[in-house]
């Protein structure tokens, strides 16, 4: 019997195949394995492309805005908006956002730089689009006054930045340094409601 088994072979049984002679499940296309992370990384992957579509939008408007800024306005005479309180007045500006620390202009673009570079480090580990829109909007904001410090005269790390912005008894300012503040302002919310930059929530 078991040389009869040997010779005419016996049928291969498929191992997921139960006892009712259900068919064995197939994987679906494109499934991965357990343990696999790439469905995380496609969405961190989408975040930081949100986050570089803001940042390039913050840059870019503030680009324009100041090369429009130096070729009308410079010199010129302030332009009323809404009267005394708010008006657009060209001024180079050799400090921080409104004005402040003019001469630390080196340091200030240092700062600059160092949280360029910890924003782009941090977009590795980006998994919430809160914060993806209010890292763009810091980059963004950095990136447009950084330009100004590196091309603008006095000098190479020391130019001054263009501000334009005047509200009444205010400082003025420019569309850079909103993103910046709005930047920040988002990132001081989603800390309180316990939201990291990865996803995860902490409540208290």
């Amino acid at each position: 019997m078991a040389e009869a088994e040997r010779i005419i072979g016996t049928p291969d049984i498929p191992d997921a195949e139960g006892a009712d002679g259900a068919e064995p499940q197939q994987p679906s296309e494109g499934s991965l394995p357990a343990g696999s992370d790439d469905t995380g990384g496609g969405r961190g992957r989408k975040k930081v492309l949100v986050l570089l579509v803001v940042a390039v939008l913050a840059y870019l408007l503030d680009l324009i805005s100041k090369m429009i800024v130096v070729a009308k306005l410079e010199h010129e005479e302030p332009i009323e908006i809404f009267g005394d309180w708010l008006k657009f007045d060209a001024i180079r500006n050799a400090g921080a956002a409104f004005g402040i620390g003019e001469a630390f202009t080196v340091i200030f673009t240092a700062i600059a730089a160092v949280v360029i570079i910890v924003i782009v480090r941090l977009a590795r580990k980006l998994y919430s689009l809160p914060w993806a829109i209010a890292l763009g909007l810091l980059l963004g904001g950095a990136l447009g006054n950084l330009t100004d410090r590196i091309f603008r005269a006095p000098g190479v790390f020391k130019g001054a930045v263009v501000d334009f912005i005047a509200p009444a008894h205010f400082a003025v300012f420019n569309l850079a340094d909103s993103a910046i503040v709005c930047g920040g302002i988002l990132i001081v919310i989603l800390s309180f409601k316990g939201l990291d930059p990865d996803g995860t929530v902490h409540k208290d």
